[in-house]
């Protein structure tokens, strides 16, 4: 043994040193490997559910936009048959409202002519009846002029045919 090396010793280190290598190999690398698996395993799962979820998410709220275009459009579409509507509806008053209007007017004229007709009609016959007063006051008087004074303090006072 020159430099005083016992190869017996070296190999015993040496067989320890497999033997603690093996048992190690055994008790903590396979256990943390399989660990470490698993929970990559495990993190890859939720990454795909989080993206599955994600993308469900998405398709979801595409869904939900196309609905609420849709909703959007269909009150605008009601919304103009509503205008549509109350713009027929106001002509058709509109032109309700003209017509009772103008019958309004013609039933205002015709009345207007009836009075008229009517006043023109009893002041002709107030006037005949002034006249044939004023005539017979002329004919059974002496005097012209009392008779014709007495024939306008009447029609001054409005006295009819009655002469009240």
């Amino acid at each position: 043994m020159p430099l005083n090396i016992d190869w017996q010793q070296i190999l015993l280190h040496l067989l320890n040193f497999v033997i603690l290598f093996a048992g190690l190999w055994l008790l903590l690398y396979k256990p943390v490997k399989k660990f470490m698996r698993e929970r990559q395993a495990k993190y890859e799962k939720m990454d795909a559910d989080a993206h599955k979820k994600s993308a469900e998410a998405e398709e979801k709220r595409a869904e939900y936009e196309k609905k609420l275009a849709a909703a959007d459009a269909e009150i605008e579409e009601k919304r103009a048959a509503a205008r549509k509507e109350m713009d027929a509806y106001e002509a058709m008053r509109k032109h309700a409202s003209e017509e009772e209007a103008a019958s309004v007017l013609a039933s205002a004229r015709e009345s207007a002519a009836r009075e008229k007709e009517r006043a023109v009609a009893d002041a002709r016959s107030e006037i005949a009846g002034l006249v044939t007063s004023a005539t017979e006051k002329l004919v059974l008087h002496e005097s012209a002029s009392e008779a014709y004074d007495e024939f306008l303090d009447a029609a001054e006072r409005g006295e009819g045919e009655d002469g009240k």
